[in-house]
């Protein structure tokens, strides 16, 4: 079976170290991911516009077979991370949600996550996130791996006369 996975991590910068060590487990346990967001290993001495960054992050998304959020203690207020899930979820991307490592159960999970995401699961909980990449449903948990109520999405449907 093909352990390739074509991914979008999104995360808040300063848990970079987080995201390079969930890719180390990942690939530790078989898996060939490759990340299309931005991380320490892409970054350029030159900031580019917002826009640029924006039409990068679009692109990303769309080439990635699940998206993937990393949910830290800041995660919450980070502009671009609202940015990333919103375009997931326009594009119709399964939204994972995983909870770094050390976390508290009480993180607060960005407002995008909570409208379009899926069920988040504890860092430990890679094979939940194998299944998730495969496009299996997965249960949802605390940070901790204990089970925890789903958080239910509103559908909103645009109607036109």
């Amino acid at each position: 079976m093909d352990k390739t996975h074509n991914v979008f991590i999104s995360h808040h910068g300063k848990d970079d170290e987080h995201l390079q060590r969930l890719k180390e487990r990942l690939r530790d346990n078989g898996y060939n991911i490759r990340n299309s967001s931005v991380d320490s290993t892409k970054h350029r001495p030159i900031r580019p516009s917002d826009e640029v960054i924006a039409r990068y992050l679009r692109k990303g998304i769309s080439w990635a077979g699940t998206f993937i959020c990393l949910i830290g203690e800041e995660t919450h207020t980070r502009k671009w991370v609202d940015f990333e899930i919103k375009q997931a979820h326009l594009q119709g991307k399964k939204i994972v949600g995983v909870y770094l490592h050390g976390c508290c159960n009480n993180v607060e999970l960005p407002e995008t996550f909570k409208k379009y995401g899926g069920a988040p699961i504890g860092w430990n909980s890679l094979d939940k996130l194998a299944d998730a990449m495969k496009g299996d449903q997965m249960p949802a948990e605390n940070a901790d791996g204990t089970p925890r109520t789903p958080i239910f999405k509103i559908t909103r449907v645009k109607c036109y006369n």
